[in-house]
């Protein structure tokens, strides 16, 4: 499926309104970002998955404080399947009050829905080794030089 620049653009600016609306407080304008039914995966920060707008709503009141400041999106790749979802792959940056950041990678499915384009599944892994693993050696093996010139 190839997805028209409107559309690209479209899914560039849902994925990026998610920041605007939870640094503002603006939780009651989820339902502009996730459809109904929507699951968002923590697993990977030890959590059960939320299931529907409701669920990540109140997670995020309850988290309060220790929510972010600033949510900052950031290296969106769109990727359209034959079955009429997207996958997108996004990077996120959040600013804590005391100034520390911490980052991760967004993997969500967006579809069109009648509203508009949503996103059906959220997961986010945190992004915490350099270089994609934990792999040292990867890190620290001998690397070839170039002949000299």
């Amino acid at each position: 499926m190839s997805l028209a620049l409107e559309d690209r653009l479209a899914i560039t600016e849902l994925i990026s309104l998610h920041g605007h609306l939870v640094d503002d407080g603006d939780l009651d304008r989820f339902e502009e970002l996730f459809i109904a039914d929507v699951v968002y995966d923590l697993t990977d920060f030890g959590q059960e998955p939320l299931c529907g707008v409701a669920a990540i709503r109140e997670a995020a009141w309850a988290l309060g404080g220790a929510n972010p400041v600033a949510h900052h999106v950031t290296n969106v790749v769109i990727t359209a399947s034959a079955d009429g979802q997207v996958q997108v792959r996004s990077k996120g940056l959040g600013i804590k009050a005391d100034g520390s950041c911490g980052s991760v990678s967004y993997d969500d499915t967006v579809v069109r829905t009648s509203d508009g384009w949503r996103i059906s599944h959220r997961k986010l892994s945190p992004r915490r080794t350099p270089l994609g693993g934990g792999d040292k050696g990867r890190l620290t093996r001998n690397i070839p030089t170039c002949p000299s010139r």
